[in-house]
C-alpha cells in the first residue's frame, strides 16, 4: 500500500481527535443537548402521556450522538472559515488552526468524518425506526449549522444566525422521535427560546472583540451599533427568551409547575448575567457566559424532563 493509501486511512488520527475536541470544547454541547434532550421527551409523550420505553432509549441515544457530531462539524466549519482572522486576533491566536498544532487539511479531515458520521446517525433513524425524516433534513440542517461562521462578515444579525442553529436542536430533536409532535406550539417555543437566549448571549460574547470586529470590518453587534445598543438589544432578547419559555410550559400538555419554577430561575439567572457584564465587563467572562448559561441550559433541561416522568 502507498504512503498517499496510508494517509488517507489516517485521516483523523487520535492526536487530531484529542486536539479537536480539546480546541471546539466539546463540554460547550451543554448549551444544545438539554434542550434536545428535553424535546426528545415532548414528543415521545406526546401522544397520550405515556412514553415507550423499549424504543424510547435507542433513539434518544441515538439524538444525543448525532448532536455532538453536528455540532462537532460546526465548530470545525467555524474554526476552518475563520483562521486567518483568528491569527490576528490575540484573543483567538492560541486556537489550533492558527497556533500550527492542527492543520486545515487535518480539520477539513475531522470536519468531512464529524458530518458524515451526523448523516449516519440520521440515517439509523430510518434505518431502525422507519423514519427518514432526519436524513432528508440532515444535509439542509448541516449546511445551515456549518455556515454560520460566515454570517458576521455580511451582517450584524450573525447572533441570530448563531441563535436559529442551536434552535434547531429541539425541533430536529422532536421530528427524529414523533414528527407529529410538532403540531403542538410547545416544541416551537422552546425553540424560540433558545433562538433569542443563544443570540443574546453571543452579543454579551462578542463585547471581548468590538476593537478587532472594527479593525477587520466585521458586522457584529457591538462593533456596529456600540456596546450600549448590543447589550440593550441582548436585554430585549433575554426578555423574549424567558417569555418563550413560559409560553412552552403553559401551551405544553405534558409540562407544568416545575417548567415554571424553571422559567423564574432562569430569569434571575439572566438577570445576574446582565448585572455582572455591567459590573465586570468582559472580565468574568468565564461566569457570564459558559457557568450561568450552562445552569440556564440544564436546569430548564432537568426540570422539563422531571415535569414529563414524574407526571
Amino acid at each position: 500500500m502507498k504512503g498517499a493509501d496510508l494517509a488517507r486511512l489516517d485521516l483523523v488520527p487520535l492526536s487530531t481527535i484529542r486536539t479537536v475536541a480539546a480546541d471546539i470544547k466539546i463540554a460547550h454541547s451543554v448549551f444544545a443537548l438539554p434542550f434536545a434532550i428535553l424535546a426528545a421527551f415532548m414528543a415521545a409523550a406526546s401522544g397520550d402521556g405515556v412514553i415507550a420505553w423499549g424504543a424510547f432509549w435507542g433513539q434518544l441515544i441515538l439524538v444525543m450522538v448525532a448532536m455532538v457530531f453536528a455540532r462537532t462539524a460546526a465548530m470545525l466549519a467555524n474554526r476552518i472559515f475563520d483562521a486567518a482572522l483568528d491569527a490576528r486576533n490575540p484573543r483567538t491566536s492560541g486556537r489550533a488552526i492558527p497556533s500550527g498544532r492542527l492543520s486545515i487539511e487535518k480539520a477539513r479531515g475531522a470536519w468531512v468524518v464529524a458530518a458524515l458520521l451526523f448523516l449516519g446517525c440520521c440515517a439509523l433513524f430510518g434505518a431502525f425506526y422507519g423514519n427518514w425524516w432526519p436524513l432528508i433534513l440532515g444535509l439542509p440542517v448541516l449546511a445551515w449549522i456549518c455556515l454560520y461562521g460566515l454570517a458576521k462578515r455580511f451582517t450584524q444579525w450573525c447572533h441570530v444566525w448563531l441563535g436559529s442553529s442551536l434552535a434547531l436542536s429541539p425541533v430536529a430533536a422532536a421530528i427524529a422521535i414523533q414528527p407529529a409532535s410538532l403540531a403542538s406550539p410547545s416544541i416551537w417555543l422552546l425553540s424560540v427560546m433558545v433562538l433569542l437566549w443563544v443570540a443574546g448571549f453571543d452579543v454579551i460574547y462578542a463585547l471581548q472583540d468590538v476593537e478587532v470586529d472594527r479593525r477587520d470590518r466585521l458586522h457584529s453587534m457591538p462593533g456596529t451599533l456600540g456596546v450600549g445598543r448590543a447589550l440593550l438589544v441582548a436585554r430585549v432578547m433575554h426578555l423574549g427568551a424567558v417569555a418563550a419559555l413560559v409560553g412552552a410550559a403553559l401551551t405544553s400538555p405534558v409540562l407544568g409547575g416545575l417548567m415554571l419554577a424553571a422559567a423564574v430561575l432562569v430569569a434571575l439567572l439572566l438577570l445576574y448575567e446582565h448585572l455582572t457584564v455591567a459590573r465586570w465587563g468582559t472580565t468574568k467572562m468565564a461566569l457570564a457566559f459558559f457557568t450561568l448559561n450552562g445552569l440556564v441550559s440544564c436546569l430548564i433541561g432537568l426540570a422539563g424532563v422531571l415535569d414529563i416522568t414524574l407526571r
